[in-house]
C-alpha cells in the first residue's frame, strides 16, 4: 500500500509542471488592443457558459450524491460495512465529479488566455507561437493526469477499497459525458452557423470579424474542445486505472498486492516520460509541416519509450510476471495503430480525403456519400487492432490459466494506452488554441503572416488530433471491457451465455443505445445551428453596413453566444440521463435483471464503438477535404466544389465533435453505473 505514494507524488510533480506552464503563458504579453479586445470577448463568453453549466450539474451531483448513501451496498469484497460504505462512496463520487469539473475549468481558464498570447507570438515568430499554444496545451494535460491519479491514490489510501473508488470514477464520468455533449453542442452550432451563412451564403473569409456566429464558434473552441475534451479524457484516465485495480483486487484477494499497485506506478512513470517529452518540442520558423508534425510526435514517442523502459524496470526488479510489460506494450502499440489509422482516413496528404475533395466536383450529395464511405470502411483497421489487443492482452496475462487476470490484462493494456496521456493530450488541446489565435488575428487586421502561422499549428492540431482520437477510442473499448468485467466480479456473473432470452434482449437494447444517443446530440446541434442560422442572417438584413463592413458597424456577437449557451444545455439533459437511468431500469426489472444488463453493457461496446469511429472519420475527413479544396485544389475558395465541400464539413462537425466522443463516455458511463448499483440489483432479484 506504502507505494501508492509513488503515485501521488507523481499526481503532484504533475500539478506543478501544469502551474509552472500555466505562469509561462502568463508572461507572455499582449500589446495589440485589438487582440486583447476580441480574446475578452471569447473569455467572458466561455466563462459565462462554464458558469451555468456548472450550476446546473451541481443540482445533479447533489441528487446522485443523496442516493448513493440511501441505496447502496458496497460490501462487495467484505471489505467494509454497509453504511460506512455508503458514505465513503458519496464522498469519492463528489471528489470524482469535483475533479472532472476542475480539471476542465483550469484547461479552459488556460486556453482563454493562451489564445491571444499564441496570436501576439505568432507575430514574430512560427517557434514562439508553438511554444506559446504548446504550453497552454499542456496545462491541459497535465492537470487531467494530476488530479485523475491524485484523487484515485488519494481515495484508495483512505478506504482501502476497489469499490469506493468506483464512485469516483462515476463522479467523473457523468461530469465528462454532460460536459462533453454540452460544449459539443455549443461549438458545433457556431460554427455550422458560421460557415454556412457567412462561407456559402456571403462568400465571407473564414472568422471575418463581420460574421456574428464568429465570436460565439471561438468560445465554442473552447467550451467543447478544451474544456469538454479535458473532461472527457480525465474520466477515460481515471476509469482505466480504477478498473484495472478493482480487477486486481477480485483476482487476488487483497488491497496491497503487486498487481493492485501496477496500474498506478505504469501512471506514474508515464507523467515522469511526458513530462520529459515536452522538452523536445522545439521548431524553426521556416519549418514545413512534416518537420512540424515530426516535432511532436518526437516528444510523443519519445515519452512513450521512456514510459516502456521505466515500466519495464519496475516489473523486472519487483518480480512480476514480465509478461505484463508486454501487455503495456501491446497498449501503447494499438493506440499508435488506431491513431495512424484515424490520421490516414482523415487528413488531406493521404487519398481517402482527396477522394472525398474530387467527389464535391459533383456536388453536394456526393460529399456526403463520399464521406460515410471512408467513414465506414475506416472502421476495419481499428477493429483488428482492438481484436488483436483484446487477445494478446488476455493471453499475455495468463487468462487461459485464470481468466480474471487475463481481464486484468485487459485494463493494463488501456492504462499503458493513457500512460503518456500528459503529453498526448497536450498536442491535442493545443490545436484548439491554435485555431482560436488564427480567428483573433483575422478579426483584428493583422499582418497575413500572422494567420499563416497560426493556420500551419492548427492544420498541425488536426492531424495530432486524430492521433488522439485513435488513443481515446482505443482506450475506451479496453476500460469498457474491463468495466464490464468488474461487473461481472461484483454481479458474480463468470459467462454471458447469448441463447439466454434475457442477455439477448439486453445485448439489442444495448446496441441501440449509442444510436439513440448520438442522434438525440446530432438532432440538438441540428436545432441550435438552426436557430444560429437565422440569427446571423437576420443581423445581415437588419444592421446597416454589417454586410458591407462599414466602419464601426460590429455584428451582436453576445446573442450569438447566447444561442449556442442556451440550445446547448437545453439539449445536453436527455443523453445524459439516458447513460445512466437506462443501466439502472434494466437491472431493476425483474424479468431483465442482472444477466440483462451484462448483455446491455456488451451490446453498447460492439455498437459503441464502431459508431464512434465512423463518426469521427468521416467527421475529421469531410472537414479536411474542405480544407484540401482551400489550399487551391478542385477549384479553391468560392468555387461549387468548395461549398459542396463545406456543406460536408458542417454535418461532419457534430459527427467528430459532439456525437462520436461523446459515445466513448457513454460506454464507460453505463458500466460504472452498473458496478455501482450492482449490489442493489442482486438484493432486489
Amino acid at each position: 500500500m506504502s507505494e501508492i505514494v509513488y503515485g501521488i507524488v507523481a499526481a503532484a510533480i504533475a500539478l506543478v509542471t501544469a502551474s509552472l506552464l500555466f505562469l509561462r503563458v502568463q508572461r507572455s504579453k499582449v500589446e495589440n488592443n485589438d487582440v486583447i479586445e476580441i480574446g475578452n470577448l471569447i473569455k467572458e463568453g466561455a466563462m459565462a457558459f462554464l458558469k451555468k453549466e456548472y450550476t446546473i450539474l451541481a443540482f445533479f451531483v447533489i441528487t446522485v450524491f443523496i442516493v448513493l448513501i440511501l441505496f447502496i451496498d458496497l460490501d462487495v469484497f467484505g471489505i467494509i460495512g454497509q453504511s460506512q460504505g455508503n458514505i465513503n462512496m458519496s464522498i469519492s463520487y463528489l471528489v470524482g465529479a469535483f475533479g472532472s469539473a476542475l480539471a476542465g475549468f483550469i484547461g479552459m481558464s488556460t486556453a482563454v488566455r493562451g489564445n491571444t498570447r499564441t496570436t501576439e507570438a505568432a507575430q514574430t515568430s512560427l517557434n514562439k507561437a508553438l511554444n506559446v499554444a504548446f504550453s497552454t496545451g499542456a496545462v491541459m494535460g497535465f492537470t487531467v493526469v494530476g488530479i485523475g491519479l491524485l484523487g484515485v491514490g488519494v481515495l484508495y489510501m483512505l478506504f482501502e477499497s476497489a469499490t469506493v473508488i468506483a464512485g469516483f470514477g462515476f463522479g467523473a464520468s457523468s461530469i465528462a459525458l454532460f460536459a462533453r455533449v454540452g460544449g459539443g453542442i455549443f461549438t458545433k452550432a457556431a460554427d455550422v452557423g458560421a460557415d454556412l451563412v457567412g462561407k456559402v451564403e456571403e462568400g465571407l473569409p473564414e472568422d471575418d470579424p463581420r460574421n456574428p456566429a464568429v465570436i460565439a464558434d471561438n468560445v465554442g473552441d473552447n467550451v467543447g474542445d478544451v474544456a469538454g475534451m479535458g473532461a472527457d479524457l480525465f474520466e477515460s484516465y481515471a476509469g482505466s486505472i480504477i478498473a484495472t485495480i478493482a480487477l486486481a483486487v477480485a483476482a487476488t484477494k487483497s488491497i496491497s498486492d503487486q498487481l493492485v499497485i501496477l496500474p498506478v506506478i505504469i501512471a506514474s512513470i508515464g507523467i515522469v516520460s511526458s513530462i520529459i517529452g515536452t522538452f523536445l518540442v522545439r521548431t524553426k520558423d521556416n519549418a514545413t509541416m512534416g518537420q512540424l508534425l515530426w516535432t511532436l510526435r518526437y516528444a510523443i514517442f519519445g515519452a512513450g519509450i521512456l514510459t516502456l523502459i521505466g515500466s519495464g524496470l519496475y516489473i523486472y526488479f519487483n518480480e512480476i510476471n514480465f509478461n505484463l510489460f508486454w501487455v503495456i506494450v501491446v497498449g501503447l502499440l494499438v493506440g499508435i495503430v488506431i491513431g495512424t489509422a484515424t490520421e490516414y482516413f482523415t487528413s488531406y496528404e493521404y487519398r481517402p480525403v482527396k477522394w472525398i475533395a474530387a467527389q464535391s466536383e459533383t456536388g453536394h450529395s456526393s460529399t456526403i456519400i463520399a464521406g460515410i464511405a471512408v467513414g465506414l470502411y475506416s472502421t476495419i483497421i481499428p477493429t483488428i487492432a482492438i481484436i488483436v489487443g483484446i487477445m494478446l492482452s488476455f493471453v499475455l496475462a495468463g487468462g487461459q490459466e485464470t481468466p480474471i487476470l487475463g481481464l486484468y490484462g485487459i485494463g493494463l493494456a488501456a492504462v499503458g494506452m493513457l500512460s503518456t496521456l500528459g503529453i498526448t493530450l497536450a498536442t491535442d488541446a493545443y490545436g484548439p488554441v491554435a485555431d482560436n489565435a488564427g480567428g483573433i488575428a483575422e478579426q483584428a487586421g493583422l499582418d497575413p503572416k500572422v494567420r499563416e502561422r497560426t493556420d500551419a499549428l492548427d492544420a498541425l492540431g488536426n492531424t495530432t488530433a486524430a492521433t488522439g482520437k485513435g488513443f481515446a477510442i482505443g482506450s475506451a473499448v479496453l476500460t469498457a471491457l474491463a468495466l464490464m468485467a468488474t461487473y461481472g466480479t461484483v454481479a458474480g456473473i463468470t459467462s454471458l451465455n447469448i441463447m439466454d432470452p434475457k442477455v439477448l434482449v439486453g445485448m439489442i437494447i444495448g446496441g441501440l443505445l449509442p444510436f439513440v444517443f448520438a442522434g438525440l446530440t446530432m438532432q440538438a446541434v441540428g436545432t441550435a445551428a438552426g436557430e444560429m442560422i437565422e440569427e446571423v442572417r437576420r443581423q445581415f438584413r437588419e444592421i446597416p453596413g454589417l454586410k458591407e463592413g462599414k466602419k464601426g458597424v460590429k455584428p451582436d456577437a453576445a446573442k450569438a453566444v447566447e444561442i449556442s449557451t442556451t440550445g446547448s444545455l437545453k439539449a445536453m439533459i436527455l443523453p445524459g440521463l439516458l447513460a445512466i437511468i437506462t443501466p439502472i431500469v434494466v437491472g431493476i426489472i425483474p424479468f431483465l435483471g442482472a444477466n440483462a444488463l451484462g448483455g446491455l453493457l456488451a451490446g453498447s461496446i460492439v455498437s459503441g464503438f464502431l459508431l464512434a469511429i465512423f463518426m469521427a472519420n468521416s467527421g475529421g475527413a469531410w472537414d479536411n477535404a474542405k480544407k484540401y479544396i482551400e489550399l487551391g485544389n478542385h477549384g479553391g475558395k468560392g468555387s461549387d466544389s468548395h461549398a459542396a465541400a463545406v456543406t460536408g464539413d458542417t454535418v461532419g462537425d457534430p459527427f467528430k465533435d459532439t456525437s462520436g466522443p461523446a459515445i466513448n463516455i457513454l460506454m464507460k458511463l453505463m458500466a460504472i453505473v452498473s458496478i455501482i448499483f450492482g449490489p442493489l440489483f442482486l438484493s432486489l432479484s
